[in-house]
């Protein structure tokens, strides 16, 4: 894991008329690892990552890339960078097959415009053995024939499959039995392993001890803790996310920033 953050975002603030959704967030992520991003529903987590996505501007703030200050004003800023996200509702199309779904937008054609279907399925055969991604019987079955876990695997080769450094996954269990769960989470590690950053957003607090490196906290708009996973307790973590802790500290519980304060 590299210790040079990939991603660095400095005192991000966004608000939307009256409404103050982050103040003054500082979140990193590390090549390699998987940071955790949680807090309750109006934490700002979704605002945080369209903000990452180019979806929204933010307001103040800056964010680095490799350590070097970027702009991103707009989604295609984000993939040039090699930010892709994949959301809760996942963006594939039932209709299509696998390879199609791949290749949605981004198809491989030859000087007549044909499509070049022996290269992209050759490719997305090759994306999907890469992450180890064996329970899918043909990759062109229709996307609406898979499984939930299967639809997430696929959704998550997709994003990876163009040149990626960070994935960001929004949710990636919600809805799944405990197969299919245990089955992205090694899909989660695998790309960890690979070396790529990936930032998991969840209220599954057992799915994110099973797999972060780390994790930060948002309340009300803010980062108020970055904890080592192995360091912490799924009691640290709730209480931060409930109370909060009165000032950013990293690995450390509630009660102890107070002792220091």
């Amino acid at each position: 894991m590299n210790g040079t953050p990939i991603l660095q975002l400095r005192g991000i603030s966004k608000s939307f008329g009256s409404v103050q959704a982050l103040s003054d967030v500082d979140f990193e992520v590390l090549n390699g690892e998987v940071m955790a991003l949680v807090g309750d529903n109006g934490a700002g987590k979704s605002t945080l990552i369209k903000c990452i996505a180019g979806i929204h501007g933010f307001d103040s703030g800056e964010i680095l890339f490799d350590g070097k200050p970027v702009s991103i004003h707009g989604p295609k800023d984000a993939a040039k960078l090699g930010i892709e996200v994949v959301y809760q509702d996942l963006a594939l199309c039932d209709n299509l097959d696998v390879v199609q779904n791949m290749y949605l937008g981004r198809e491989e054609r030859d000087w007549l415009y044909r499509l070049k279907e022996p290269v992209m399925e050759q490719r997305t055969a090759e994306t999907l053995k890469s992450l180890a991604v064996t329970t899918i019987r043909s990759i062109r079955q229709p996307v609406a024939s898979l499984s939930g876990g299967q639809r997430q695997s696929v959704a998550v080769a997709k994003a990876v499959q163009w040149n990626s450094r960070l994935v960001i996954l929004d949710e990636p269990t919600a809805a799944l039995g405990v197969a299919q769960t245990a089955q992205v989470l090694e899909l989660v590690k695998r790309l960890a392993d690979q070396g790529l950053a990936v930032v998991l957003i969840s209220h599954n607090l057992h799915d994110i001890f099973e797999v972060a490196t780390r994790i930060t906290v948002l309340r009300l708009g803010r980062d108020v803790g970055v904890y080592e996973r192995q360091q912490t307790t799924q009691q640290e973590v709730v209480q931060a996310i409930t109370a909060g802790i009165p000032t950013k500290v990293s690995g450390i519980a509630e009660t102890d920033a107070e002792a220091i304060l």
